[in-house]
């Protein structure tokens, strides 16, 4: 066990180990006061005389009595704290040690009085996000599209009749404490990833291609009498990640897309592979968001939108009626990260200001108060990547475009992915240069 780590700023145990000692102290002088009264008539030279003498030094020269008594005091002060925070810790210990306390209750109280963020999305980009979040906020909510419609997760719409759970999966495994084994546990799928292929044609009941974590969310469902955003509270509460995953709707949606030859593509899993895309958009028109997620986007100080796939992750999310309005309504610093890479498909080709003119058609004017984008570019390529970095120019076709910051937040072993750490250190540091700004209206043109 780390005394000076109980120590540390953050902690919030300083200022109690204060009082104790004035109160210690005060008890010291009230004691020296008593045994000066007790003492006064007591004959010079008698027994009582000496004793007392001998145990308040007397013998002694009188800085050197003080010097003793107060390194004597101390040392008591020291074992008696350690040995009480230690009588405290010892049934809290996790069985192999790694993460004492001392650790947990630090990172608890410093990450509390995080920003309240809320991430908006799916897919890969916002798990990544979330992960490097956490790292410096508690307050964290993710609002998470449910329009997916194949693999685990089509199987079980298709089975179950409830929303898509596997973005809702990947967000939970992000902000789990005990990343990576909970996230190994949440992700291990039954017969392997091949069977994930397979699943179309698989019987149905059956477990193969099925994670784990998405057959908890569904089971929590059925617990909670088919309440899909209850069951979805109780596995966060449950598994006790850092911030709450909330989906963006109750009701399961259908993606569709209109291609520029006239096409119409329905469901996520082909509008993703579709290029040249014109227009998305969700059914049912009437869709309700999820309260949950309204409250949080009202409460939050950050918005961030992205990174993920644009048509099929992000999009979806923002075509909610009153999430779109909510996020325009909001007064919070609005972010949108940009992806380090296209997608091959519904991306292929574009550049910054292309990302941003499809999500300005698609929304609102003026829904991004900021835009992060990457700008390194030596990322190692993996041998089997069929798309390119985002090209950076700017600005885009808009009457009032956002504000353009760029940093390196790509994940160096791989062009397609954000770095995890650097994103989230990236969006914290804009935090805090734009909360001024913000607060004297200069962010905010809506």
């Amino acid at each position: 066990m780390n005394l000076r780590r109980w120590l540390a700023p953050g902690i919030g145990i300083k200022r109690w180990l204060l009082v104790v000692f004035a109160g210690l102290l005060l008890l010291a002088l009230a004691g020296a006061h008593v045994i000066r009264q007790a003492t006064r008539d007591l004959q010079p030279g008698g027994a009582a005389q000496i004793v007392i003498d001998a145990v308040t030094l007397q013998f002694l020269p009188y800085p050197l009595r003080g010097l003793i008594v107060g390194l004597v005091g101390l040392g008591l002060v020291g074992v008696g704290a350690y040995r009480v925070i230690r009588a405290f810790m010892d049934p809290f210990r996790a069985p192999d040690g790694d993460r004492p306390l001392v650790e947990l209750i630090y990172q608890k109280r410093y990450l509390a009085r995080g920003p309240r963020v809320v991430a908006i999305g799916g897919g890969t980009g916002l798990s990544s996000l979330l992960r490097g979040l956490k790292e410096h906020t508690s307050n964290l909510a993710a609002v998470v599209t449910v329009a997916d419609d194949g693999g685990s997760s089509g199987a079980l719409r298709a089975e179950l009749g409830i929303p898509p759970v596997g973005d809702i999966r990947n967000c939970i495994a992000a902000l789990a404490d005990a990343e990576p084994l909970m996230s190994e546990l949440l992700q291990y799928r039954f017969g392997g990833q091949a069977s994930r292929e397979a699943l179309e044609t698989a019987e149905p009941g059956g477990l193969a291609g099925h994670a784990i974590g998405n057959l908890l969310i569904a089971a929590m469902t059925a617990i909670e009498d088919g309440d899909f955003e209850e069951g979805v509270r109780q596995v966060n509460r449950v598994l006790a990640v850092r911030g709450r995953v909330l989906p963006v709707s109750p009701m399961p949606l259908t993606l569709h897309a209109r291609l520029r030859d006239g096409t119409v593509v329905d469901g996520q899993s082909r509008v993703g592979e579709s290029t040249a895309i014109e227009r998305v958009w969700v059914t049912p028109a009437d869709v309700r968001a999820s309260d949950d997620a309204l409250a949080a986007i009202a409460e939050a100080e950050v918005i961030v939108m992205g990174p993920g796939s644009l048509y099929t992750s992000l999009l979806p999310a923002l075509l909610v009626p009153a999430v779109r309005d909510a996020v325009a309504a909001s007064p919070a610093l609005r972010i949108f990260v940009c992806n380090v890479a296209t997608q091959h498909g519904e991306t292929a080709g574009y550049d910054l200001a292309a990302h941003l003119e499809a999500l300005d058609a698609h929304t609102v004017p003026r829904l991004i108060d900021v835009v992060l984008a990457n700008n390194q570019f030596s990322a190692r390529v993996p041998a089997d990547w069929h798309a390119e970095p985002v090209r950076l120019r700017w600005p885009p076709a808009l009457d009032d475009p956002p504000r353009l910051v760029l940093d390196d937040v790509v994940d160096p072993d791989n062009a397609h992915h954000h770095d995890p750490e650097r994103l989230a250190a990236s969006v914290m540091r804009l935090v805090e240069r734009e909360r001024p700004r913000q607060r004297a209206g200069v962010v905010r043109s809506a």
